[in-house]
């Protein structure tokens, strides 16, 4: 398979999870204290919303890298 081809399917499959799943959540912790043996963590959630545009755009361009990876051949 050729490089372009895999990029493509990449971006389509990931533009299709960024329809499908339309947020991604993380929790992340960091420290709040460190007084030698005693430590206090503090958990923050994160998240981070994906547009569907971009989703859709990534979907478009990935078809056309395979199209045109399979013109080449």
């Amino acid at each position: 398979m050729k490089p372009l081809a895999i990029l493509g399917l990449l971006l389509v499959l990931g533009g299709i999870g960024g329809l499908v799943f339309r947020s991604v959540h993380w929790t992340e912790t960091e420290k709040v204290v460190d007084l030698g043996p005693i430590e206090i963590n503090a958990e923050k959630q994160h998240s981070a919303w994906i547009p569907m545009s971009a989703a859709i755009v990534a979907v478009v361009a990935g078809l056309g890298l395979v199209v045109v990876s399979r013109r080449g051949a």
